[in-house]
């Protein structure tokens, strides 16, 4: 380290009085804590190289891409599990949707841990622990010796699989502080998320046509490895952590140089609790955000309907082009294109969005600073879109109508699906700050817990409403959703202003 980083380090430390030396358990010793790195360091994430940058996005996303990918891997894999485990194949048999609301259901648990875990040990850890378990139970599942121990595994590989959607937002709010790059960063990383699931049913059901169910997940288990080759040299991302290291290094060196009498700590170091409070603070704090913020808690609930029925369509889907228009386990998979299709757009359409937002800014327009402007327009647009592609599948999906024109209705919903999730995903990082991964989990939590219920229902609502009625049903759910964009765009910033907690956060950031 040169004398004018140490120069510049030095700079950024903060003396702690007396009194918080007394609770630290030191009284002998000056502390002082490191709280930021200097202007222009390039130990800080935000002054990485855009090479080093873009892979750990394209890390993190193929991360994302293999976890999402698992979620449906088994809903056109179904007829050989459920014949070589002796599953009882009616339709009214609630078992046959488990592997997919099981899957689901690791989801919900498993962001109460990772997201804020990452908070405290770092993002680096965190995702190779939670990746290694989703390697396993990945494999678990391809080997799984009955029925039993099958939907077992789907629920672990769940639970370890959800790290990376929830770890990812907060690794991309850690290597950009610019609200248009972190944007259109969050756009592809979520452009991977959504279009894996609509590749897995094709892949799953072509795969077990020609070899068997088994090998679809070998076929994961692959992908994984793959994965493993740039993830092993993912580097930390979260600055408290990269603080800590810092502040370790200064200590050592001052012990080298004789000056024993200073002690330097980052912020996560001078908090001094035990490991059951530490944990407890990790579990709690999603809820307690889900809870206190009405923000974080309105977005929630509308990501998770959106999110319901996207993973709904997998078990819709079957009842529509197999039972109407008679389509085998591999071509039904290619149903699913559209929807794939309609997510690039809907990338498309964001990045077009982030343009003409930065050229407002460079002609000096005030909205285009504020959160509430950057981000919720696009969800204004693509509420409208999600609800006239569940009307548009609903109403044409009949043996007297091509199923070309059902097929076809997954484009707007492609798009507005996506494009909801990306604009209130970076509406929240951008509002949260270095809270944004246990908002994320908070998030994640409630749309996975109604990703998990939805599908379990979707069957028998289907039977007793029928396909125009079902889908319809869904569709003035969503509707009547659609207001809250705009209900964010003209009374978010006071809902803030009164919540506690963002008034702490922002004493925080400054």
């Amino acid at each position: 380290m040169s004398c004018s980083d140490r120069k510049d380090i030095e700079e950024t430390i903060v003396p702690i009085s007396q009194d918080d030396n007394a609770q630290i358990g030191n009284n002998e010793e000056q502390v002082e804590v490191l709280d930021k790195f200097p202007e222009g360091d390039v130990g800080n994430p935000y002054n990485w190289t855009k090479g080093r940058k873009m892979f750990i996005i394209l890390t993190t996303s193929a991360t994302l891409f293999n976890s999402t990918l698992a979620s449906s891997l088994s809903s056109n894999a179904m007829p050989g599990i459920t014949a070589e485990f002796g599953v009882d194949t009616t339709r009214t048999n609630p078992e046959l949707v488990l592997p997919i609301s099981l899957f689901l259901v690791g989801y919900v648990f498993g962001p109460l841990l990772f997201g804020p875990l990452s908070e405290m040990i770092g993002r680096r850890v965190t995702m190779l622990l939670a990746f290694a378990g989703y390697t396993a139970f990945t494999l678990g599942c391809a080997l799984a010796p009955n029925w039993q121990s099958f939907l077992t595994f789907r629920l672990f590989c769940g639970i370890f699989a959800c790290a990376p959607v929830n770890i990812g937002a907060g690794i991309v709010a850690d290597v950009y502080n610019d609200p248009a790059i972190r944007g259109r960063a969050m756009a592809y990383f979520l452009g991977f998320s959504l279009s894996a699931p609509l590749i897995a049913p094709s892949l799953s059901g072509y795969i077990s046509e020609a070899a068997t169910w088994r090998w679809a997940f070998w076929a994961a288990v692959i992908v994984a490895g793959v994965t493993w080759v740039p993830l092993v040299f993912l580097p930390e991302t979260y600055t408290p952590v990269l603080l800590a290291r810092r502040a370790k290094e200064m200590r050592k060196q001052a012990l080298e140089a004789g000056r024993g009498n200073t002690r330097t700590l980052s912020p996560i170091e001078t908090e001094h609790k035990s490991w059951q409070i530490k944990i407890g603070m990790v579990l709690a704090r999603p809820a307690k955000i889900f809870c206190t913020e009405l923000i974080v808690s309105t977005s929630s609930i509308y990501m998770a309907v959106v999110y319901a029925i996207y993973f709904m369509f997998f078990q819709a889907y079957p009842l529509i082009f197999r039972d109407i228009y008679g389509m085998g386990p591999g071509v039904m998979g290619l149903m699913y294109l559209p929807v794939g299709a309609g997510t690039l757009l809907g990338v498309l359409g964001s990045q077009l969005w982030d343009h003409a937002l930065a050229r407002a800014k460079q002609r000096g327009k005030s909205w285009a600073h504020k959160e509430k402007h950057r981000r919720l327009p696009l969800a204004c647009v693509g509420g409208p879109l999600l609800v006239i592609g569940l009307f548009w599948l609903g109403w044409t999906a009949r043996e007297d109508i091509s199923w070309v024109v059902p097929f076809m209705a997954g484009v707007p919903f492609g798009i507005g699906n996506f494009v909801i999730a990306i604009s209130l995903t970076n509406y929240l990082s951008d509002a949260y700050g270095i809270y944004s991964a246990s908002v994320m989990a908070a998030a994640s939590c409630t749309r996975n817990i109604l990703g998990a219920a939805l599908p379990l229902a979707t069957g028998e609502m289907y039977r007793s409403l029928g396909i125009g009625w079902a889908t319809s049903l869904v569709g003035f759910l969503s509707l009547g959703m659609c207001g809250l964009p705009f209900v964010l765009i003209y009374y978010g910033e006071m809902i803030q202003e009164r919540s506690k907690f963002s008034r702490s956060l922002l004493k925080a950031t400054r």
